[in-house]
């Protein structure tokens, strides 16, 4: 049967009253006293559940569309009793056997009641919920030989809520951007942040995802069960059999992989909901120190500005008493740069610099000197240098010669010890190829000992 055929046109004025949050109060502390009393309470009952509430809370409750005079006059917890019968939020079924008047909740009642409660009541977090019930069902068909596939179905049901619960939670966390805007003041934000987004999202929801001995703790038994039930072939018959419908083999696996896609869903919507908490702390941290800091510099003056002459009624006035104060014409008002500390362009710099010199090439002696490499090495080491790498009388410069700097400077040095006249090695032919190893490009030289004359 569909609830929805069942509610009558009467019961949506709920919504419309003026005295709506008093009849949503109402049906709470009686489906609060319906659950305690084995769901089952008398009129009697009712209201005087109703007159104890009301006279703590001291509800004032105005004159509505479904009343008339006669109800007006009536003790406020009556009046709602009575709207709520005739709204159909309420239904009255007469004992009488007892002679007594029964209230009772509809079930299409019942549902937007546990709405209500939800709304109105911080309960344990969902996620928590969905999350313990997959992993409690996944047990109990792992090792429970009776269990059939409306488990499965159920787990499935509950990873889709579990779903659709953090897909709400990281789209409710925008209320949060848009209150950075709102709040004036550095210790209104901080409040804000602290009380609203660290109270109500980290800790209560965020936290519990993140933490260890949660979400990931159960997801990690929920895939190894699920990817063992799969690989389990005659575990899937029995199922199929045991379920005593047209199910087979496939359509169980197919479920167990619609529960793990489901799984690798939310995963991805927790690594979502890390970018966007990670996005809320810079915000908040640029926003706070935009407010702790907005007296100290030109930016955050320029901008409370014109926040005022945008919330000023008459802004052409407004404007004309600011300009007989500040020259707001002057480049450095009205630039973007003038935020910032003022620079001198590009363009004037370069007309500040000197004309390029062409560049010259550079002697050997030229690099020797400007790099300092004749004073880091002695002409004793740059002959040990050349000595150790002697075959036959003579060192022939290879690909794996050079394989560092240093090595690269004692074979600059080397040539330039070779054209020295009282040096104790020559290069026979200096007129070579050039060698080129990746890293190093040098000439492919061959140091021989100079003959005496």
């Amino acid at each position: 049967m569909i609830l929805m055929n069942e509610i009558p046109d009467r019961f949506w004025g709920l919504f419309r009253s003026i005295n709506r949050s008093t009849y949503i109060e109402a049906l709470l502390k009686i489906n609060e006293e319906y659950e305690y009393s084995n769901y089952f309470l008398s009129r009697e009952v009712c209201i005087q559940v109703l007159e104890e509430y009301f006279t703590a809370k001291r509800l004032v409750i105005w004159q509505d569309e479904l009343e008339d005079e006669a109800d007006v006059s009536e003790p406020t917890a009556v009046r709602v009793l009575n709207w709520l019968l005739r709204a159909g939020w309420l239904r009255k079924v007469d004992d009488y056997a007892s002679m007594t008047v029964n209230i009772v909740i509809p079930d299409y009642a019942a549902v937007m009641i546990g709405a209500f409660f939800k709304l109105a009541r911080d309960e344990e977090d969902e996620t928590q919920i969905y999350i313990q019930n997959v992993y409690a069902i996944l047990f109990s068909l792992k090792h429970n030989p009776r269990a059939g596939i409306s488990l499965l179905n159920t787990a499935y049901i509950n990873t889709k809520r579990l779903n659709k619960t953090l897909q709400d939670m990281l789209h409710n966390m925008d209320k949060f951007f848009e209150s950075l805007l709102e709040k004036k003041a550095y210790g209104e934000l901080l409040k804000e942040h602290l009380e609203g987004y660290v109270e109500e999202i980290v800790k209560k929801k965020y936290h519990m995802l993140k933490t260890s001995d949660n979400f990931y703790l159960y997801k990690n038994d929920i895939k190894r069960w699920i990817s063992s039930m799969r690989d389990d072939v005659e575990w899937m018959e029995q199922m199929s059999r045991r379920s005593g419908q047209k199910v087979t083999a496939g359509d169980i696996g197919e479920k167990l992989d619609q529960i793990e896609r489901g799984f690798d869903d939310i995963e991805h919507r927790i690594a979502n909901m890390d970018r966007e908490h990670s996005r809320y702390i810079r915000a908040t941290v640029t926003r706070l120190n935009y407010l702790l800091n907005q007296e100290d510099n030109m930016k955050g003056l320029v901008i409370r500005l014109l926040n005022h002459l945008s919330e000023t009624a008459d802004q052409d006035e407004a404007v004309k008493e600011v300009g007989s104060r500040m020259n707001l014409s002057q480049t450095s008002i009205l630039s973007e740069r003038s935020l910032y500390k003022k620079r001198k362009t590009r363009s004037g710099f370069k007309e500040n610099l000197l004309p390029e010199e062409a560049s010259v090439e550079l002697t050997m002696e030229e690099i020797l000197e400007l790099n300092r490499l004749k004073s880091r090495y002695s002409r004793k080491e740059i002959e040990s240098y050349i000595e150790s790498h002697l075959e036959n009388g003579r060192m022939e410069v290879r690909e794996d010669t050079v394989d560092s700097p240093e090595e690269f400077e004692k074979l600059i040095l080397a040539y330039d010890y070779s054209t020295r006249r009282k040096s104790l090695y020559q290069v026979e032919d200096p007129e070579t190829e050039l060698i080129d190893n990746g890293r190093y490009r040098y000439p492919k030289l061959v140091f021989v000992r100079r003959k005496e004359s």
